[in-house]
Parts: C-alpha cells; structure tokens; sequence
C-alpha cells in the first residue's frame, strides 16, 4: 500500500487535500503541530489520493500512515 505518514509525533493540525486530489512531488499535503511549531508534511511523488486515515485534531506518532495514494 502506498502511503504518506507522520514523519514526527504530533497532532494534525491542517489536512490540506482530499480523496481524488492529484498530488505533485514535494506538495504540501498535511501540517502537523508539535512543541507549539508547524511541521509541513509533503508528498515524496506524484500520486493521487485514495483515503485520509487521520483527521484534524488527531495525534499521530511517527511512521503513522496519514494518507493512502493510488
């Protein structure tokens, strides 16, 4: 399964797409919160997304898949 996680614990802040969204490589695709700092997280290749496995407001640990891609 191809997948976007957490690359820190922390909550999610901002999800920033949504099911169907064409991604491009290094897009900003979810902003997590931790320690008061905004950390941005990115899309690593283009893809498309098929789920959003988290929501705003949850906590995520490292490695937590965030986003499922087709």
């Amino acid at each position: 399964m191809n997948v976007i996680s957490a690359a820190m614990a922390g909550s999610v802040w901002k999800i920033l797409v949504k099911p169907g969204d064409n991604l491009a490589e290094g897009q900003e695709v979810a902003i997590l919160e931790s320690m008061k700092m905004e950390i941005p997280i990115t899309a690593e290749k283009n893809g498309k997304i098929k789920a959003v496995l988290k929501q705003e407001g949850d906590f995520v640990n490292e490695g937590d898949a965030l986003f499922e891609l087709e």
